[in-house]
């Protein structure tokens, strides 16, 4: 069985725990802005080919491929698991990586539908290109994933060589996930606020609306930051396996392989 972490480790927890605390009021500050903005500002939420249903963009994108995303990255660092047998919290971080891509893909469905029904060009923006590529290799890193990590057949060659490929591409896109959302907020404030439209000051006057998106970005970059220093800090990793633990069995024996 999986031993608790060395003394060394748990030393640490503290400081973990309170980078974590923070790591999750960053995260709800997120989708509370979000929300917020778009429902105070922005004419609220619907799904009837209108603005509001392009609203549904920034919310799940926001709340889906950061805000999930991270919480579902930092899963493996709670010192409480360490010494846990790891398929439960395997298959929790799947799904809830697997919940964080289809609330992104429906985000995606919210404005190519806005668009497509306005005559509204799709992908021609920085931000648009960042963030479909963004979609499409967390798709395939969720894909590889699962055929690497909790598929019975997998082989452990399979594992070992996945693992490293695995956590790389895990907080590259995290971090095209913060460049998509603030570059789609930006780009949204210079399309809604122009001087006479629709009465709304202008961008350059910082109205109250832009005070609020431009928090929100900076709430998101300050979230991403956290999530990668707590990805990043060896202490906070679990221990890796012993030979004897390489063994693959089935699935639900599998305990101790570090993915």
């Amino acid at each position: 069985m999986f031993k608790f972490p060395e003394a060394s480790g748990m030393r640490s927890a503290p400081l973990f725990y309170l980078c974590y605390l923070l790591c999750v009021a960053l995260g709800l500050a997120c989708v509370l802005c979000v929300f917020l903005w778009n429902s105070r500002w922005r004419g609220g939420l619907a799904w009837d080919l209108t603005a509001q249903q392009f609203n549904w963009h920034p919310v799940l994108m926001v709340t889906g491929l950061v805000v999930m995303y991270g919480y579902g990255a930092v899963l493996y660092r709670v010192p409480l698991t360490w010494g846990q047998n790891k398929l439960p919290w395997k298959l929790l971080h799947a799904a809830m990586m697997l919940l964080s891509l289809i609330l992104a893909v429906v985000g995606l469905c919210a404005v190519f539908d806005v668009h497509n029904a306005h005559g509204t060009a799709n992908l021609y923006s920085l931000h648009s290109w960042i963030g479909i590529c963004t979609v499409a290799l967390f798709a395939m890193q969720w894909l590889l994933g699962f055929a690497g990590f909790l598929l019975p057949c997998s082989p452990v060659a399979l594992r070992k060589l996945l693992k490293p490929v695995h956590v790389w591409l895990g907080s590259s896109i995290l971090m095209l996930s913060v460049a998509a959302c603030i570059s789609g907020i930006n780009e949204k404030l210079f399309f809604v606020l122009k001087a006479d439209v629709n009465g709304s000051q202008p961008y350059s006057s910082l109205p109250a609306e832009a005070v609020l998106a431009n928090s929100l970005g900076a709430l998101i970059v300050a979230f991403g930051l956290v999530v990668l220093m707590i990805l990043s800090n060896g202490k906070w990793q679990r221990a890796d396996p012993g030979p004897e633990d390489l063994t693959y069995t089935s699935l639900l024996q599998e305990e101790n392989d570090e993915s």
